[in-house]
């Protein structure tokens, strides 16, 4: 049964958005290309969008046990995985080059979590979402995401068959993620008149 829900308008950095039960974020080590979310860590999950640098419609339902699936709305199939409630509260946070900022609306009451009948601390996350425009690009390509939660016991993710262009892609994102900083600066000598 649904317990809650919530809708706002996210304005989305460059790299999409982190949802879970942490407030401790940090830059993936690791994107999931080819899906829509994958895990940023046990408690938060990274969310990919189509959108780069524009809004995105969200609504964040709390049910009390598995929803039954969505079937209209157009949506693309859905993705599951199971987080960490570290936390009680919910969290979300943008993804901007090289920051991570807080995107909680102000204006919305935080969204809690009943804590799972078994006495466990996880939470099962389905995500759907749907584009207007399916084209990655900057502003506004109607998109929109639902996030469901309800208190589960830890499962496996449930996530579409990802191709070999996927992969490289996940690995050459892990790759500069290895990088020191010391790569990434460069060393200008001195002028003396």
């Amino acid at each position: 049964m649904l317990v809650r829900a919530s809708s706002f308008t996210v304005e989305l950095g460059e790299n999409g958005y982190l949802i879970g039960f942490t407030d401790d974020y940090e830059y993936p080590a690791e994107m999931p290309f080819g899906w829509r979310c994958g895990p940023a860590t046990d408690a938060n999950a990274v969310v990919l969008a189509t959108t780069d640098t524009g809004p995105l419609q969200m609504t964040i339902q709390v049910h009390d046990a598995p929803p039954v699936p969505e079937t209209d709305g157009g949506w693309e199939p859905a993705e599951e995985m199971s987080l960490r409630a570290d936390l009680p509260t919910l969290h979300l946070a943008t993804l901007e080059s090289g920051d991570i900022m807080d995107a909680w609306p102000d204006e919305e009451a935080p969204l809690r979590l009943r804590p799972a009948p078994d006495g466990g601390d996880w939470v099962r996350m389905r995500l759907y979402c749907h584009a207007d425009d399916p084209e990655p690009g900057i502003g506004d390509h109607g998109e929109r995401h639902l996030v469901q939660l309800w208190p589960a016991p830890e499962t496996p993710p449930v996530h579409p068959d990802i191709t070999e262009e996927d992969r490289q892609a996940r690995a050459d994102y892990a790759a500069d993620q290895a990088l020191d900083v010391d790569d990434y600066t460069v060393a200008y000598p001195t002028q003396t008149e």
